[in-house]
């Protein structure tokens, strides 16, 4: 039997990939950072249990893909009635940020290369379990998270328009 690492350790060790993924899905702001507790606490809950030797970082992100996607059935079933539409949450919070434009980037893509790209390149998973997370074939995932890193890459000047990076041929 092994000995589990202390909980603790692993919110300081995957805290940061977790929080990457939580804005990647939901854009920066109160959102993410609720999802990246609620994670946390789903976490907590569930860590007696876990198996040994499994890939905590991996199993955070699903964790936190399920958060994620919690709160975006929670946005879409709550309309709100105002007078003037307010302005987008991820373009009042992105102005306190550093990188706030490669954050309204990524929230601008297409949702699924969007969560292509935080499961994947943000959350390290591979694309087979991107893609029991969002639905779909692991090319399917693949080609998503493919388009989405073109979109991005178009959108900073570091590919021409014919999908070649800065020093390719």
């Amino acid at each position: 039997m092994t000995m589990m690492q202390p909980f603790d350790l692993a919110v300081r060790t995957h805290g940061a990939t977790v929080l990457r993924v939580c804005r990647a899905v939901l854009g920066p702001g109160p959102d993410a950072e609720d999802a990246w507790q609620e994670t946390f606490l789903s976490a907590l809950r569930s860590w007696p249990d876990l198996e040994d030797g499994t890939n905590l970082e991996a199993w955070l992100v699903r964790v936190a893909g399920r958060r994620c996607v919690d709160v975006l059935r929670a946005r879409g079933r709550q309309p709100v009635p105002v007078e003037q539409l307010p302005e987008p949450v991820v373009a009042a919070t992105a102005e306190r940020l550093g990188d706030a434009e490669v954050w309204a980037a990524v929230a601008a893509l297409p949702e699924r290369q969007r969560l292509a790209i935080a499961y994947h390149y943000l959350g390290g998973l591979p694309h087979v379990q991107t893609a029991r997370l969002i639905g779909g074939t692991p090319e399917a995932v693949r080609r998503s998270a493919a388009d989405g890193l073109r979109t991005l890459r178009r959108t900073y000047g570091a590919e021409d328009g014919h999908g070649r990076t800065d020093g390719s041929t």
